[in-house]
Order: structure tokens, then C-alpha cells, then sequence
């Protein structure tokens, strides 16, 4: 199996696969990187400071198996692989399908394309908002009959992986290609890694890059002293948001009720592991009143790329289109990219978690029959005679 991107994620499976025996190629461009994860089995990249200190030195950082090695030949890692880990970011999918879509087309077996990716992106033609396996289907529409794809769901973290410790993630997918995934890929030390199998793949992924989003703000209203009871809110509002906005884009109610939905939305906000929840602390201690200017310099200071950012820039846009009444997400937008003060992204992280029209915690039997006959019309409800309802 192939694994395409040595961030942290890609270089955490690349530890787990190799323990199991499995012969594992790392694919990135730079060349010099390559050989240096060859000469040294360390990453010296990404993940190996973290794992240091955790583990109180970096001399007692594991190694790679000698199955695991690194390569920037992708036609090559295409052809002799079967199984494809994309260990990248939603911002570079599209480039990497260019890449892969004439190797696959050559290729005389399938290959099953796993996605670990949490993040939404615009469609550059419809201006709809997609989940990673929409856009991988959409750039290599013409090839269905060459892939099959699946997605990788939390709730997990990458040290946790790379360390051993143990972790239960959801696979989804068609059942078929899910149950080789789940048998011949990870079921192979269940006390390490092991999975459920979830059937509706839209709705993992939009909970895996939506509660991103409230990782941010969970960060941020850490940082505000506001006291131990609006985090229950700001949970469970951005709940009703994500289960909404999740079933738009084409998923249902029940993912949201899995692991990979309260499950990774539970340990995302509530750990120092989430990328996106210090990006959240390091926003609000380093904020200058610019956020472009605060952005550079909170990156700066995080090992791997957060995607909490770009996802929140891209759902205001769909849900600015789509009119859809959205108060958590829209502060997201607000104190993430307007100019502002501290002052006022204290009072906008308050109003969306205490003056939310929806008065009712519960969903009325109207909504319910809506939500099921016309769900692209009712959530369409921030502004005009439906808002009233």
C-alpha cells in the first residue's frame, strides 16, 4: 500500500502499517526528503518533535519498520499499489487527482482510494460546497470503473496511531470495498487500531471537517474566561448546525449521531492534540486586530496545516448562497476573518451561543416532515417570510 503526503497523519499510518508487517510507500515530491526518511526511518519533517516530547527525549522516537519507505515516484507508487492513503489536505486534492488520474487510467487493476481527508471545498463549476469523495469522483468522473473510494473517519489522532496507543476510526463507503478495508488494511492488531463501518460517507466527512470549524471557537472561548458552562452550548449548538448543514450537502441525520460525529466532535474540542482547537488559543493570544496578519503568525507555530480555517471560509459562502440561518458558523467567519477587537469577538461568540432564534432544543413535526420532503428549501431560513417560521 501507498501512502501519498508524509504530514502528520501520513507519517502516523506509515508507523502503524509498518508494525503490521505491510510494505508501505511514502510518496512526496521533494526528493531530498525522501532520502533522508530512507537513511534515517524518521520523518524529520513532520511529527517526530511532537512524538519527542511525549515521549521525554528524542532518542526514544521509534523508528519506521525497514517495510516502510519513501519515494517521489508517483506514476511508480500508482502502478505497484492497490490500497492509496491520500494524507493530504482538501487545498491540495485537487492538484494530486490531476497527478493521478492519467497513472490510474493506465493501471489494469482497481484501485481503492482511502480517504482520511476533513475538509469542504467550493465547486469550481456548480459553486456547491463538496466533501473530499465528491471531489474525488467528480475529477475522475470518467475512470469510475478504474477506483473505488473510502472514507476514513474519527474520532482519532495521529500520535495516538503512531504510538500504538489505542484508536477506533469509522470507515465508510460501499460495503463491499469498506469490508476489504476494515479486514486486509486495518484489522490487523485490534488492541491498536481497529473500526465500525458507517454506510453514509457524506455525512462522516461533513462531520470530519464541520466540527473542525467549532474546534476553532472552542479554542477561542477557552481563552475568554467566560466559565465551565457555555462550552456544554457551544457543543451542542454547533450540533444542530452540523447535522443541518451535513444533510444539505447530501448525508443524514444518523452520522452525526456515530462516532465519527459527536465522537470526533467530543475529543476535537476537548484536547490539546487538535490542531484546530490550538489554532483557536494561539488566534486569540496572538491577535493583532488583523487576521490575515494573525493567521501567518498562528501557522507559524503549528506543526501541520489546521483545516478549520479554509473550511469556515468556504461553508460562509455556501451558506450565504443557500440563505441557510447559521449564527455558530457565521461567528466562525466573523472572528476568524473580519477585523475586529477582543472586545467584539467575545460579544459575537456569546450572541451565537445565547440568542439563537430557535428557541425550541427539540425539532417540531413540521420541521421533521420538512427536513425529510424538501430539505434544500426549508433550510433556506436566515432571512424573507421563512425566517418567521
Amino acid at each position: 500500500m501507498a501512502i501519498i503526503g508524509p504530514g502528520r497523519l501520513g507519517t502516523a499510518l506509515a508507523y502503524k502499517f509498518g508494525r503490521d508487517g505491510k510494505q508501505v510507500t511514502m510518496y512526496y515530491h521533494d526528493v531530498d526528503l525522501c532520502r533522508e526518511i530512507n537513511e534515517s526511518h524518521f520523518n524529520p519533517k513532520h511529527l517526530t518533535e511532537d512524538l519527542a516530547r511525549k515521549l521525554s527525549g528524542r532518542e526514544k522516537v521509534p523508528r519506521f519498520s525497514d517495510t516502510v519507505s519513501a519515494t517521489n515516484d508517483l506514476e511508480a507508487v500508482v502502478r505497484e499499489n492497490d490500497f492509496i492513503v491520500l494524507a493530504i489536505t482538501m487545498s491540495g486534492l485537487p492538484e494530486i487527482l490531476n497527478f493521478l488520474k492519467p497513472f490510474i487510467s493506465r493501471k489494469k487493476r482497481r484501485t481503492c482510494i482511502i480517504s482520511p481527508i476533513k475538509g469542504l471545498a467550493a465547486d469550481e463549476k456548480t459553486k456547491e460546497l463538496i466533501t473530499p469523495s465528491q471531489m474525488i469522483d467528480i475529477n475522475l468522473y470518467n475512470l469510475r470503473h478504474k477506483y473505488d473510494v473510502v472514507c476514513m473517519g474519527g474520532p482519532f489522532f495521529d500520535v495516538d496511531i503512531a504510538l500504538g496507543r489505542p484508536v477506533c476510526l469509522t470507515i465508510a463507503g460501499k460495503k463491499g470495498i469498506a469490508k476489504v478495508v476494515k479486514s486486509e488494511v486495518l484489522k490487523c492488531n485490534r488492541r491498536e487500531l481497529t473500526s465500525y463501518y458507517n454506510f453514509d460517507i457524506v455525512g462522516v466527512e461533513a462531520c470530519g471537517a464541520l466540527k473542525n470549524m467549532t474546534a476553532n471557537l472552542k479554542g477561542i472561548a477557552d481563552c475568554l474566561e467566560l466559565g465551565d458552562s457555555l462550552p456544554g452550548t457551544l457543543f451542542a449548538r454547533a450540533g444542530v448546525e452540523i447535522r443541518s448543514l451535513s444533510m444539505l450537502l447530501g448525508g443524514s441525520f444518523q452520522a452525526f449521531h456515530s462516532q465519527a460525529g459527536v465522537g470526533d466532535l467530543y475529543v476535537t474540542l476537548s484536547s490539546d492534540a487538535s490542531k484546530n482547537y490550538r489554532y483557536g488559543k494561539l488566534f486569540y493570544e496572538l491577535y493583532n486586530g488583523n487576521p490575515i496578519e494573525t493567521n501567518i503568525h498562528v501557522l507559524e507555530r503549528i506543526d501541520g496545516t489546521p483545516e478549520g480555517p479554509n473550511t469556515i471560509r468556504s461553508v460562509h459562502k455556501y451558506i450565504e448562497k443557500k440563505n441557510m440561518y447559521s449564527p455558530m458558523f457565521n461567528s466562525a467567519y466573523k472572528i476568524f476573518n473580519e477585523f475586529s477587537n477582543r472586545e467584539e469577538i467575545q460579544e459575537t461568540l456569546i450572541q451565537a451561543c445565547q440568542f439563537d432564534r430557535r428557541w425550541r432544543e427539540y425539532i417540531g413535526p413540521v420541521s421533521r416532515l420538512f427536513y425529510r420532503l424538501v430539505p434544500n428549501f426549508w433550510y433556506r431560513r436566515d432571512k424573507g417570510m421563512l425566517s418567521r417560521w
